[in-house]
């Protein structure tokens, strides 16, 4: 009788503990794709479709109209609207706050300075807070007639200041929100990127004569520059899908000053019951974003080279 082929181990065929081995990782690790793929990939998928469709939730009443949706959204007013009022408020907040963390990280980066990591902590604490509850204490500080801001100017002469009951006092009070809510935020990226610069560079630079506002604008500000495209990156894509801080503090108005583009989505959405439309809006907001970030690192990519 003869005997049977000895097969090289590559060829043989897997036995059953060896493949019980090879699935128990992949059953520790299914939930995160499971999750990934009901919470991430459906959801972006069923909502593209869903922009060509007019949809009131109702089970089977979804009905295509194709292009219409997006037509209807270049005729949109509040919608361009809410996209202006994000500018707007990018460029009232954005220099001030990143000035601001810049100048924080450089004075709390000497360590001359006694209670360094005190100081760090409290700027930085604001921005955990809750902003709900931050938007509630800003908007009674800022009432027209019994807030806080409006008493102390009064105190000094200066008649009340319309906050929430004027179009541009109304962004400019969310834009202080949104200073303070996030420079400490700011003071950290900085920081970090301020501790990764050899103090032999500043410490030349002072023997050779040049000034410390010199140093500063000449050689810190320059070698921070990855730190600051970062955080203006950040604070692009932040404001335009800010939500809560509007919306609890000005809720939107006066006369839409402060909707932004996130808020007018949920309005169509949920408030009028258009989930099409919703969906097209958030796909061309999502558009308009992704091209806004794109144009800026590549201006700033120019800019370094």
């Amino acid at each position: 009788m003869s005997r049977p082929l000895d097969l090289p181990a590559f060829a043989r065929p897997a036995r059953p503990a060896r493949r019980r081995k090879h699935l128990w990782p992949m059953l520790f690790i299914a939930p995160f794709f499971v999750l990934f793929l009901v919470f991430g990939v459906y959801p972006v998928i069923f909502s593209a479709v869903l922009s060509f469709q007019e949809w009131n939730g109702a089970p089977g009443q979804q009905v295509w109209v194709g292009w219409q949706n997006y037509a209807s959204l270049f005729q949109d007013r509040y919608f361009w609207s809410s996209m202006t009022n994000s500018v707007l408020i990018f460029l009232l907040h954005f220099p001030v706050m990143t000035l601001g963390g810049l100048v924080l990280a450089v004075i709390l980066n000497e360590n001359r300075l006694r209670f360094q990591g005190l100081w760090r902590a409290m700027i930085f604490l604001p921005h955990l807070t809750s902003m709900v509850a931050a938007g509630i204490t800003f908007r009674l500080l800022f009432e027209r007639d019994s807030g806080l801001v409006n008493r102390m100017l009064g105190g000094v002469g200066i008649p009340a200041v319309p906050w929430l009951d004027n179009e541009w006092w109304a962004r400019v009070a969310v834009g202080i929100l949104l200073v303070w809510a996030w420079t400490g935020y700011q003071m950290v990226i900085f920081l970090s990127a301020l501790q990764t610069i050899p103090g032999e560079v500043n410490e030349a630079a002072l023997i050779d004569g040049a000034g410390r506002v010199q140093v500063f604008w000449k050689i810190t500000v320059p070698l921070m520059r990855p730190a600051i495209v970062f955080v203006t990156t950040l604070s692009v894509i932040g404001t335009f899908a800010l939500y809560t801080e509007p919306v609890i503090l000005t809720g939107g108005g006066p006369i839409h000053a402060t909707t932004t583009p996130t808020m007018e989505i949920y309005a169509q959405a949920f408030n009028n019951i258009r989930y099409g439309y919703g969906a097209a809006l958030s796909y061309v907001y999502f558009a308009i974003v992704v091209a806004a970030t794109l144009l800026q690192l590549r201006l700033t990519n120019r800019g370094q080279g």
